[in-house]
């Protein structure tokens, strides 16, 4: 819990990390940053964006947090008790490279990498307030690397083993693009196994392999053209069909913003401020702002007096129904557009051709967005901003698009 401390002023506030432990004394751990209590969000225990340290402070916040899970999920699923206060302190002190005296360290447990995984899931989706489809997607990646070797333990970690996994991922079916993903959060569970102390390799760093189609240039993009998106904003639902338009609401208001789903799903009222949202993504826990357009503004304006539960701005229900929603509404709609699909599996190649309906999913919105962002002439520096892609190299795919349809256009003028 985050307590401020001042002497009787609402001005430069200290910010102080409070631990309370069934009962045990609390300790209080001073994160070094000052906010004034207007910048302060005492709902969310986070600084508003009108403070200047803002990224600093919540980012501190979320570190913190999550290491102090980490640190609870260590003694509930390994030592099966509940720490002292002090033993709390010393261990959160030594994670986050404070001095301190410690006294005891927790066993590594290197015989046992899924006792670890589950830890990571249990901590890192705590702080990342992950999803069901989220825990479901970690599950799969465990459930897989048990079907590989049931006693696989980090020091039997080295390149050799992690090939022998993509073979297995192969012969289980999966292509190419799906095995490039699972080995990437499987990279992620390493490193953060290597930061606090339970593996001492560097597989996360130096295992690459080679995939075939999983570079940027063979990424598919699945996005809706503008007479594609009008089509859907101009569609008239019947009275029984409220669902399917609830739902067509939430993918649109995805197209002219570029959240994600997960993010769309989780917009409180209280997050639209005079003509822009504020959110922090699901995936990166980065803080957004992005300005409403009419599109936007006219959709979270239909559901502003609507009894939502948990003040939601907007009716989202899961991402499965949504995308089964969404398909059956891109079919009524007329997307029959053949839209071809490359993948690989292994070193064959197979193409597939769909009507685009049904490959309509959530994502497919906030592709939309990016590509009829570049369309319209904004930089990608300026979508970034508003979409939280890492770097440009996140881009690349979109900007390669946009150019194929400059062509495309050009070529218009050759039957003229």
């Amino acid at each position: 819990m985050l307590h401020k401390r001042a002497k009787g002023q609402d001005k430069h506030l200290s910010i102080r990390m409070r631990v309370t432990l069934h009962g045990q004394p609390p300790i209080d751990i001073p994160t070094g940053h000052h906010i004034d209590l207007c910048d302060w969000d005492v709902e969310r225990q986070h600084a508003l964006p009108t403070c200047e340290s803002a990224d600093a402070i919540n980012r501190t916040i979320d570190e913190w947090n999550a290491t102090l899970n980490e640190i609870f999920a260590r003694y509930e699923l390994l030592e099966k008790r509940i720490p002292a206060i002090g033993e709390v302190k010393d261990l959160f002190n030594d994670m986050v490279g404070r001095k301190t005296a410690i006294t005891k360290q927790l066993p590594s447990p290197d015989e046992d990498l899924f006792r670890v995984f589950d830890i990571f899931t249990e901590t890192m989706g705590k702080a990342n307030q992950w999803t069901d489809s989220t825990f479901e997607k970690f599950a799969a990646i465990r459930r897989h690397l048990k079907n590989f070797d049931a006693h696989l333990s980090f020091h039997q970690v080295d390149e050799a083993k992690m090939q022998q996994y993509v073979t297995h991922l192969g012969k289980a079916g999966l292509k190419n693009t799906t095995i490039a993903k699972n080995l990437a959060f499987v990279r992620w569970f390493f490193r953060w196994a290597a930061k606090y102390g339970y593996y001492t390799g560097d597989i996360h760093d130096s295992f690459k392999p080679k995939l075939k189609g999983i570079s940027v240039d063979s990424k598919e993009i699945i996005f809706l053209t503008k007479d594609e998106v009008k089509a859907l904003q101009n569609h008239q639902f019947a009275p029984n069909e409220a669902a399917m338009e609830r739902v067509c609401d939430v993918f649109l208001f995805c197209c002219f913003t570029g959240l994600r789903f997960s993010d769309a799903a989780k917009l409180k009222k209280s997050d639209v401020k005079n003509g822009f949202i504020r959110v922090v993504t699901q995936k990166t826990v980065d803080g957004l702002t992005i300005e409403l357009n009419k599109h936007s503004q006219a959709i979270l304006d239909k559901y502003r007096d609507a009894d939502l539960p948990n003040d939601m701005a907007l009716p989202v229900i899961s991402n499965e129904k949504t995308n089964a929603h969404l398909k059956i509404i891109g079919q009524v709609c007329g997307l029959d557009e053949p839209t071809r699909i490359v993948y690989f599996r292994g070193n064959q190649r197979f193409e597939e051709v769909y009507p685009k309906w049904a490959l309509l999913t959530t994502h497919c919105a906030r592709r939309t967005f990016v590509v009829t962002a570049l369309q319209l002439g904004i930089p990608a520096e300026v979508i970034i901003r508003w979409t939280g892609h890492a770097n440009y190299n996140a881009m690349k795919p979109y900007v390669k698009i946009v150019d194929e349809l400059k062509e495309k256009s050009m070529s218009l003028f050759d039957d003229l």
